[in-house]
């Protein structure tokens, strides 16, 4: 395995070393602070990198940290080639890579390919010129109406009216106008942007919303033609297979790794064709119910159609699994993000420790996004005059946005702002819950007992184990309501979601278990690791 080479001075090549990572997401406005303003930023982000390698993960994934108005938290881009000050600067950029390959841990960057700022220079050029509108999706409207009928993800009309009355399409917020990949400039900038970062030791790419890049040039209304206008087009492959020559041409592989929000699993699965992406999301099992029989269902059919699967719990844009696993209905079915009171936070927290341990021993990589390792639910209080996401705004607070995922950390301390910001800052630029001060890491990292400890063990074992990470497994029987599967080895997982407690079977070892054990019994919401010979 890859996790193998962890912290032993460096990088070592690896061909494939995103099928197996342990991958740490940070969301930089909220992991730390350094400077002091109450946003997180890169000189914080260099001061936790041992925090981080002790951990034990192998890559860091960055959300954006690109020059950008900030109109939806750095993706809507100004420059994919500059730092914002608010994080640092590109040096800084490049000293954060260069102090993680030394620890062992590679980085990924984000891209975002399907827009860009309004303060681009080139949407500003297309203020003033036809030509230059060529790159967008500038269209006349109909009369007093938009083009047509699209919706924005985050809300209301897909379309805004410029001073000349032709009309603009964002699929997002009115401040990321979407991009025109059938045009050869677009296609240009983007292969060099992966360039720019590559060059500077980047290992990775996130592609955000890559389904969405291509369009109809008709835009038609979605279900009047035989493909959806603007998701999942047969041209967006086009784009992949370009970046895919481009990381190709590295002699130690750089990866691409995709936001692709499909429900058809076949469709999904193009997007890892040998020459287009490494790695795409599994979000089937992100917004899977803590549920037996559908966890089990969504684990066949990721192993049938992406048998390195990408496993990820939570991340920057959906409800922290600790919340959703403490409400009724545990799935995302009811939305990604939703208003409702009814939570049981010890449960959520006990069942998230169980799925830690379930998602740690499938086959594949698997992303921890920053505080689940610590446990942190949804703060779901925020002030409306204290929220920032787009979402909330557009919807008129109907859908409750993404703040509530995106607290900053707590790290040490009794109050605010538990040493996110050195002593004497700015308050967080999201208020931080009085009740987080018993989830520190400086709380918990003493603590046997504690989420972090749990993380650390089990990312610890994961690495050492030849049986984990990449490779197959094995269902073993079980009783109705229980997940158990082996990973080769003697290595055995089993995961109880049933009512009732059930007996343990058979086995050599307790290797890993997410809450203590009565005696032989494995009580609900509860999962192991062992090491069995008769198991199997």
């Amino acid at each position: 395995m890859v996790a193998a080479t962890h912290k032993q001075g460096g990088i070592l090549p690896s061909p494939t070393w995103w099928r197996d990572a342990a991958i740490y997401q940070l969301y930089p406005r909220s992991f730390a602070d350094g400077n002091g303003d109450g946003v997180g930023d890169l000189a914080g982000a260099r001061s936790r990198l041992d925090y981080l390698a002790e951990l034990g993960i192998d890559a860091i994934w960055f959300n954006p940290w690109y020059l950008s108005p900030m109109a939806d938290a750095g993706y809507d881009v100004a420059d994919y080639r500059e730092i914002d000050p608010l994080f640092g600067t590109l040096a800084e950029a490049e000293k954060l890579i260069q102090e993680a390959h030394e620890r062992g841990i590679r980085i990924i960057v984000d891209i975002v390919p399907n827009h860009c700022s309004d303060r681009h220079r080139w949407f500003q050029e297309a203020l003033t010129s036809q030509t230059a509108r060529e790159r967008f999706w500038f269209r006349p409207g109909r009369g007093d109406l938009p083009p047509n009928d699209w919706q924005s993800i985050f809300g209301g009309p897909a379309w805004t009216q410029v001073a000349d009355g032709q009309w603009y399409l964002h699929l997002f917020a009115p401040e990321q106008p979407d991009l025109n990949w059938n045009h050869p400039d677009v296609r240009a900038e983007f292969e060099d942007v992966l360039r720019f970062w590559f060059d500077r030791g980047v290992d990775g790419i996130r592609v955000d919303s890559a389904a969405l890049c291509a369009k109809d040039p008709a835009l038609p209304e979605p279900g009047l033609s035989a493909s959806h206008p603007f998701i999942d087009r047969e041209e967006v492959h086009e784009i992949y297979r370009s970046w895919r020559t481009v990381a190709d041409s590295y002699p130690d592989p750089r990866a691409l790794i995709g936001e692709v929000w499909l429900e058809d699993q076949e469709r999904f699965a193009r997007y890892l064709r040998p020459d287009e992406m490494h790695a795409a999301f599994n979000f089937d099992f992100l917004g899977c119910a803590w549920d037996a029989a559908a966890l089990r269902a969504c684990i066949d059919q990721t192993m049938t159609w992406h048998p390195s699967g990408s496993w990820v719990l939570s991340n920057h844009d959906v409800t922290r699994h600790v919340t959703r696993y403490g409400r009724p209905d545990t799935s995302t079915a009811a939305g990604i993000r939703q208003y409702n009171p009814v939570v049981d936070v010890p449960l959520g927290t006990r069942r998230a420790r169980a799925a830690a341990l379930l998602t740690l021993a499938l086959p594949g990589s698997v992303y921890i996004y920053q505080g689940e390792e610590l446990g942190l639910p949804e703060v779901e209080d925020i002030p409306a005059e204290r929220r920032d996401d787009p979402i909330y705004h557009r919807t008129g607070g109907d859908d409750p946005g993404r703040d509530g995922c995106r607290v900053p950390l707590p790290w040490s301390g009794e109050r605010e702002p538990y040493g996110f910001s050195p002593n004497g800052a700015a308050p967080p630029w999201l208020p931080q819950p009085d009740a987080w001060s018993s989830l520190s890491v400086a709380v918990q990292e003493p603590d046997p007992a504690s989420m972090l400890s749990l993380y650390r063990s089990a990312l610890r074992i994961r690495a050492g184990h030849p049986a984990l990470g990449d490779g197959t497994m094995t269902w073993l029987p079980a009783p109705d309501g229980v997940l158990a599967f082996s990973r080769g080895a003697g290595f055995a997982c089993m995961v109880n979601l049933s009512p009732a407690a059930v007996a343990l079977p058979e086995h050599a070892e307790l290797v890993l278990a997410s809450t203590p054990l009565a005696g032989e019994l494995l009580a609900p919401d509860t999962a192991v690791w062992l090491m069995a010979g008769p198991l199997e």
